[in-house]
């Protein structure tokens, strides 16, 4: 598990002084760069944020089975996410209480017990510990493990499989976190089938120099990149009219800084489920079944579908077409998650979905094109990353701080098009009918700056 550097936020003003000019800055949509790559402020989010927020750890279908585990992280703390014997999903500290080894060597697995390498004090896969060497002698009785279990995360809770824990007591319950639009927008992409829908594989990681948050407000919605930065795909022929995919495009922008994009594709192409890959394969859309969505949801599913989005702070999701070399074109999903490491530099943990109903050749076949196109040699993802890092080094850059560099976020200031609210909207949160205007990308910013503002030490004047 990559951990990288982290200190322990000791004090606070010179974070929420830059907080301060942030605030002032988005009133004119404009954001100072350095947030991107800030020693002080990566310390504060790791404490701000990853410390008081919910974040995904795991989707159940990756620990079906009592004793199942994998390790994942929390901003910079390495947990392990196991299935206890009586069903229950537990997300404990990878930390030995004795000395603090990691009791976890091992990404994945089956165990009912964890053994720290260092002294070998031993623990139940619900963190209790259960043993420790040579007990008489080194301790003269058993110790108690209401004091020396694994630290476990206060609160874990699930949506739909997806699989979410908190380091804080002090949160909403998960579905008021994802209430504002999140969680029903999550269920619209995974229960097209009833049967709903399973990890591929263990997650590809590769390691970005880019900040989680350029992440995490490019796939909040940025479609504008698409006809410069992807231009390249459709050189090769990969795809045509990709102009066209931010005129077709269209955003929702929920409650607690989680947003996404759909794209008109009737407008586009015909029926989505007709004439996208979906349709191409026998037998596949006959699974899919629309009866339980209210009809605003519907509606989304048939003519605006999300393609992808961004729950807040770190977990992101895609949904496109891909080509393939052995017939029509697939649909692949691909959720994926920006693990802080340092300052200006994440790990990219990607996960390929596919439906429940599929046999192992066509998952297989959705598999291979979801890494075509968002693995770590993926075609677009290799657009993405490296542009991702030259923010990083201009927010690092000892000139652009000097000169004060803010990033320009105006883009629908003046524009032409109708960006206001479509007035037609029956469902949750705000629904626009262009992508033009970075409004999705600000409710991620706004809900970033919230955090830190809401999360500061007591006591600490800015």
């Amino acid at each position: 598990m990559t951990t990288g550097e982290y200190k322990s936020e000791a004090f606070a003003t010179p974070v929420d002084s830059l907080l301060d000019r942030v605030e002032k800055s988005m009133q004119n949509d404009l954001v100072p760069a350095e947030i991107f790559n800030s020693e002080e402020v990566f310390r504060a989010e790791m404490e701000r944020i990853f410390t008081r927020v919910w974040v995904f750890v795991a989707h159940e279908s990756e620990i079906p089975n009592a004793g199942d585990f994998v390790q994942r992280r929390i901003g910079m703390d390495p947990v392990i996410v196991t299935r206890g014997g009586d069903g229950a999903v537990n997300v404990l500290s990878n930390y030995c209480r004795h000395r603090g080894s990691q009791v976890c060597q091992t990404d994945a697995g089956n165990s009912r017990f964890f053994t720290c390498p260092y002294h070998g004090w031993t623990y139940s896969n619900d963190g209790t510990l259960v043993g420790t060497p040579m007990m008489h002698k080194a301790y003269g009785e058993p110790l108690d493990p209401n004091l020396w279990s694994l630290k476990k995360a206060p609160k874990v809770q699930s949506h739909n499989g997806f699989v979410f824990a908190s380091l804080s007591e002090d949160v909403p319950p998960l579905e008021e976190w994802l209430a504002g639009g999140a969680g029903w927008m999550l269920d619209i992409i995974t229960k097209l089938s009833p049967a709903g829908m399973r990890v591929a594989g263990p997650p590809e990681r590769y390691i970005v120099h880019g900040d989680w948050k350029t992440a995490g407000e490019n796939f909040a919605g940025d479609v504008y990149h698409l006809p410069t930065l992807h231009f390249s795909v459709q050189e090769v022929e990969m795809i045509q009219g990709i102009q066209a995919t931010c005129d077709i495009s269209a955003t929702y922008e929920f409650d607690n800084g989680h947003s996404f994009i759909g794209h008109k594709w009737t407008e586009a192409i015909g029926d989505f489920f007709t004439y996208s890959g979906y349709g191409a394969v026998p037998g596949y859309v006959e699974n899919f079944d629309l009866s339980e969505y209210d009809d605003t949801a519907k509606w989304v599913a048939e003519h605006c579908p999300p393609t992808v989005g961004t729950i807040f702070p770190n977990f992101s999701f895609i949904r496109i077409f891909s080509p393939l070399p052995d017939g029509p074109p697939g649909v692949f999903t691909s959720f994926r998650q920006w693990q802080p490491v340092a300052p200006g530099k994440i790990e990219l943990w990607n996960w390929q979905f596919v439906w429940n109903f599929q046999d192992e050749k066509s998952a297989q076949r959705d598999y291979v094109g979801g890494q075509y196109c968002f693995g770590s040699a993926g075609l677009y993802e290799q657009d993405d990353t490296v542009a991702w890092e030259g923010v990083q080094r201009a927010a690092a850059s000892p000139w652009m701080r000097k000169e004060g560099l803010e990033f320009n976020y105006q883009q629908g200031q003046k524009s032409p098009i109708d960006l206001s609210p479509d007035p037609d909207w029956t469902g949750p949160g705000i629904h626009r009918n262009t992508t033009y205007g970075e409004y999705v990308q600000f409710n991620f910013l706004r809900q970033w700056l919230k955090t830190m503002r809401e999360n500061a030490p007591k006591g600490i004047e800015s």
